[in-house]
Order: structure tokens, then C-alpha cells, then sequence
């Protein structure tokens, strides 16, 4: 089976790039392209989490090519099974350490979105053919914005009015769902989970393109090509539809896929056309385990918040230790830095190893 490099190191910076946002010295002192925007538009860390998305598209490809694309029973018993683990696995990370009752668990959360999205977008590419994929696409795409717009009047894209909040609080109530913001809202909810299957399918098709031609500088071309119309695309879109994270809203996706495309293209020129790819060979080594690192991540958190040293738990007294030598942004930064290296360093020695954690 064909890999390419470029696709796995941008799975690896994707990864780095998770943990690096996720896990800050203090919330309280982060530099700001480190932060969600605080509702419309996009910072730097709005993109992780749908690069994520593309990515497992581009793995599913790969994965799906081995059977011809052909959905079979065993492979649909699978796909339900790998979806559900997902669920369940993103289920314990909030219930970890397990302090808080069951009556104010968050359902919700990254893993579970990508476990719903995955079943949904890998019945969708082994049921359709190419031209059905684009079709659905679109009409996921259309058919969301018409929901948005169903509900709130003129604060339908607002954190109070939008459709997503409702349905969420219809189906869950609001002690399970995320309180980040104040009120009862959760970004991975329920409804806008529908569009993230975009997201995947554009990874999936992406990588059906490169992997069309051996011809490496036409694939950077296309690659261009493809993102910056995406963008455009997205940019139109947004003066009728804002570009929203929380929302996973339509122009997001169109947005963070063409993204995904100019950075995609970057890493396969410098891999298979500059002939650099010992330079991102670190990215291949994070992305080489990337759910039990993303896992990993989310326990060691957890763990620590039970150390107990003095009046901090483990991470605050790290963090202040940190804070009495640097600024506090910056000290928060090399705390968040420190654990990038250190799951690097568990990535590596799994990697020399050849120790690939699957489900």
C-alpha cells in the first residue's frame, strides 16, 4: 500500500499542535494565537482540530483502498465498533479522574465527534461513488446553513439563538453540555457534528487525487489550486454565513479544508520535490500513534490535578515554578511546550519500536 510521507507529518504537526493548545501553564495567561476566537472567525487553533478531521480522511482512504472501497458486513461491523470505542474512550476522558457525578458529565467532546463523524463518513465513501461523495457533501454543507438559519431569527449564529444549543439541550439537558462559555453550549454538539463529516470527506477525496499521479509537482499544484479556490469560496460565504468554529459552520469547513490543502502542499513539496523529508521526519514520529497519544495527553492532565504539592496540584506548582523565572504567558507556553516534548519522546521510543497503537 502507497503512504505518503506529507500526509503523515501533517497528522503529526496536527497532534503537536493539540497538545501545545490544550494544555497551558495557566488559561489565564495564554498568548492569544494559542486561544479559540471568542466566537466568529478563526485563529490558529481553530484549525487544529479540523486538520485532525481532513486527516482521518486521508487514513481512510488508505484503510478503504485495501477492500476495493467495498462495504461489506464484517466492514460495517467494524467501522460501528472502531466509531464506538472512539465514543466511549472520549466518554471516560471526561469522566477522568473521576471526581465530579454522573448527573454533570459532559457526553460530549472531541473524541466523540470524530467517532460519530467517522462512522457516518466512512458509510458514506464505501456506499457512494466519487460524484455521490461531492453531491453529498454539498447538500450536508446547504442543508446545515438552511438549519441555522431555521432558528433564532436574526441571532441565529449567535451562542444564545443557534439551533445547535437547542437541539443539544432538547436531547442531552443542559448539566451535560460544556459550561466554557458561561452558558450550557457545547462546540462538539450533536447537530453540528453533521458538517465535520464534510471535513473528513474532503480529506478523503484529497488524497484520492494525489493519489491519482506520481507526479509530485502537479499534485502541489493541484493542492494549491484546490485551497485557495476553497478559501475564496469560504470567504464569499461568510458575508452571509460567518466562519465559526463552535458552530462548525459551512464556510469553517470550506475555510479549514482549503487550509488544509495549502499546508498539505507545502509538506509534499518539501518531502518529494525539495527532497527535505528528514525535516519532517519528528512529525512523522508524533503521528505515528496519535490516538494514544491524544489519550495520553488527556490522563496525564487529569493525574495531576490529584498530585497535591503545597497549595498547588502538580501542574500549578510546575507552572509556578515556571512563572518565577519567566513572564506569565511565556512561562505558560514552556510548560505547554515541555509536554509536546515529553509525548514526543514516548512517541519516539514507540516508533523505534515498532509499536503502533490501533483500534
Amino acid at each position: 500500500m502507497v503512504r505518503y510521507k506529507a500526509l503523515d507529518a501533517l497528522r503529526g504537526l496536527t497532534i503537536a499542535l493539540m497538545i501545545l493548545v490544550n494544555t497551558p501553564g495557566s488559561w489565564s495567561h495564554v498568548y492569544s494565537p494559542l486561544l479559540h476566537a471568542d466566537w466568529h472567525g478563526c485563529s490558529p487553533t481553530d484549525l487544529v482540530f479540523p486538520l485532525f478531521m481532513f486527516i482521518i480522511g486521508s487514513a481512510m482512504y488508505f484503510s478503504f483502498k485495501k477492500s476495493d472501497f467495498t462495504l461489506t458486513p464484517t466492514q460495517f461491523f467494524r467501522i460501528i465498533k472502531r466509531g464506538a470505542i472512539m465514543f466511549a474512550i472520549g466518554l471516560v476522558l471526561n469522566m477522568y479522574p473521576f471526581t465530579n457525578d454522573l448527573e454533570n458529565l459532559r457526553i460530549l467532546g472531541v473524541l466523540q465527534r470524530i467517532g460519530i463523524a467517522y462512522i457516518l463518513a466512512a458509510l458514506i465513501v464505501l456506499i457512494f461513488k466519487q460524484r455521490g461523495i461531492v453531491i453529498i457533501s454539498a447538500l450536508i454543507l446547504l442543508g446545515y446553513w438552511a438549519l441555522l438559519l431555521s432558528v433564532g431569527g436574526d441571532n441565529a449564529y449567535s451562542l444564545e439563538g443557534n439551533i445547535v444549543r437547542q437541539v443539544d439541550l432538547a436531547l442531552l439537558s443542559a448539566n451535560h453540555l460544556w459550561q466554557g462559555k458561561g452558558i450550557a453550549f457545547d462546540p462538539e454538539g450533536l447537530l453540528s457534528t453533521l458538517p465535520s463529516v464534510v471535513s473528513i470527506l474532503f480529506g478523503f477525496e484529497v488524497t484520492r487525487l494525489l493519489s491519482s499521479t506520481n507526479n509530485k509537482l502537479l499534485s502541489v499544484k493541484r493542492l494549491i489550486t484546490i485551497g485557495i479556490l476553497t478559501i475564496i469560496v469560504a470567504q464569499v460565504w461568510t458575508f452571509v454565513m460567518p466562519i465559526n468554529k463552535s458552530l462548525w459552520s459551512s464556510s469553517f469547513v470550506l475555510y479549514t479544508s482549503g487550509i488544509a490543502c495549502l499546508v498539505l502542499a507545502f509538506f509534499v513539496w518539501l518531502c518529494d520535490i525539495a527532497k527535505q523529508d528528514s525535516l519532517i521526519e519528528p512529525l512523522v514520529i508524533y503521528g505515528s500513534n496519535p490516538l494514544f497519544i491524544y489519550v495520553l495527553s488527556g490522563l496525564w492532565v487529569g493525574t495531576y490535578t490529584l498530585i497535591v504539592i503545597g497549595e498547588h496540584n502538580l501542574g500549578g506548582w510546575l507552572y509556578h515554578g515556571l512563572s518565577l523565572v519567566f513572564s506569565a504567558k511565556l512561562a505558560s507556553f514552556i510548560y505547554a511546550a515541555a509536554h509536546v516534548y515529553v509525548l514526543w519522546l514516548i512517541s519516539y521510543a514507540l516508533y523505534k519500536r515498532k509499536i503502533f497503537i490501533k483500534i
